[in-house]
């Protein structure tokens, strides 16, 4: 009798079953759009439409590095990135700098090759540096940079980025040999990754004439897309909010040109959408309102390396000290930068 009053106590209703096999991001995402459609049905609208343009804009981009990432885990390559920037770590650091500061990925896109290069055995250090040193600059942004807020902001945008860079990567290699950085990816997706890993082989760029690397590179653009693209669907909804409910005129108003101008930058910029083009006008905007042009600088390189969809993939990607690590290097190096800026100005 007890056993049978046991088993029923313990056993769970059909509602909670039903929840806990819902996906918790995409559950959150439907609830928050649910209570906007009940109390507030024009920002919904809004919402909604927001989400689909920046769905699209993105779209090439993501896919873009998804495939890529993917191809050079069925192909191979990523062993060989792999065992180049383990070769020599001071080198590394600063080739992936250099690479992330030239490189087209924004800070979404960024994230399948860096997975791909956790996965391939790459240390945190020069993946770190890539890390932040990509979301910041790339040549067609230097240009658009330069052509609305001028060639001297780029140029320091463009050198904060490569700093940005070397530093994370010298700093993470300092503590690299810690055990709280010897295996950043979270384990679930380690284990999932790996139990559909290829065996040591030769580089095959034309990985199509094999079937398992067929099905190794469907494999991981699946996952990969369906990874990313729930976090982006929650990122973009928040991002609507807070574009809306935190006007750019305001924002100027709070961080200023005073002695806290850039601290105050750096606090609203780390966890502020600041990703891609639209970035550019909107930062122009707040010089224009009276924001200092080192704090402009602090809240562009804070808001462009931990925009809300990229911080929300990286979340689902690596533990949670990493994740740490990764914010606490964006607050900090976005405000020596706007510092260095700032001195540089006078």
């Amino acid at each position: 009798m007890n056993a049978i009053l046991t088993s029923s106590v313990a056993a769970p209703s059909p509602l909670r079953t039903r929840l806990a096999g819902l996906d918790r991001p995409l559950l959150a995402t439907g609830l928050l759009l649910a209570g906007l459609g009940l109390l507030a049905p024009r920002q919904f609208l809004d919402t909604v439409g927001f989400v689909s343009g920046s769905a699209l804009s993105i779209a090439p981009f993501l896919l873009g590095s998804v495939l890529a990432a993917g191809w050079l885990r069925a192909a191979g390559a990523d062993r060989l990135i792999g065992s180049a920037l383990r070769a020599r770590p001071g080198r590394a650091i600063v080739l992936a700098a250099l690479l992330g500061a030239l490189s087209p990925f924004c800070s979404c896109g960024v994230i399948p090759v860096i997975s791909a290069l956790l996965l391939a055995g790459v240390p945190l250090a020069p993946v770190m540096a890539f890390w932040v040193a990509s979301p910041i600059m790339a040549p067609d942004m230097y240009l658009i940079t330069a052509g609305t807020l001028g060639f001297e902001f780029a140029t320091a945008k463009a050198l904060a980025a490569v700093a940005i860079g070397l530093v994370a990567g010298g700093s993470t290699a300092l503590l690299g040999r810690s055990a709280a950085f010897a295996d950043p990816l979270r384990q679930r997706t380690c284990s999932s990754c790996s139990a559909r890993a290829l065996p040591d082989g030769p580089l095959q760029w034309r990985f199509w004439t094999d079937a398992d690397r067929r099905r190794q590179f469907a494999a991981d653009i699946q996952r990969n897309a369906a990874q990313l693209g729930k976090w982006l669907l929650v990122a973009f909804v928040l991002e609507s909010l807070m574009l809306a409910w935190l006007p750019a005129d305001a924002l100027a108003g709070v961080v200023g040109d005073h002695g806290w101008a850039i601290p105050l930058a750096a606090l609203i910029g780390v966890p502020t959408y600041l990703n891609g083009y639209a970035a550019v006008p909107l930062v122009a905007g707040l010089i224009d309102s009276g924001m200092a042009p080192g704090a402009a600088l602090t809240f562009m390189t804070a808001g462009a390396m931990t925009s809300v969809p990229a911080a929300l993939a990286v979340y689902s990607l690596v533990r949670r000290r990493v994740f740490g690590w990764y914010l606490l290097l964006a607050l900090l190096l976005s405000m020596a930068a706007g510092h260095g800026y700032a001195a540089w100005l006078g």
